[in-house]
């Protein structure tokens, strides 16, 4: 079950940012179907989780440069087990 973002208002900072149309209607959207508390929640999920891939990406590339680049058989098994996830 995914939880409904929030934020903290004590530790947040107000900014202005212009935003293409069809996002700005995708957040508004997320918040009318209860999948965010605001707008506001939506964008901060959005940016926490580009930061996250962020931080993966950083983890997966020293793997790579310590242990080399997976293989093509490892590739495939990984995007089968994807496949498999994501049909559940």
């Amino acid at each position: 079950m995914r939880t409904i973002a929030r934020y903290d208002r004590g530790m947040t900072t107000k900014i202005a940012v212009s935003l293409p149309d069809h996002l700005v209607e995708e957040a508004r959207a997320a918040v009318v179907e209860g999948r965010a508390t605001s707008v506001s929640a939506y964008v901060a999920e959005a940016l926490a989780e580009k930061s996250r891939r962020r931080t993966l990406t950083e983890v997966l590339d020293e793997m790579d440069a310590e242990l080399g680049s997976p293989g093509a058989a490892a590739a495939a098994k990984a995007a089968r087990v994807l496949d498999a996830h994501n049909s559940r």
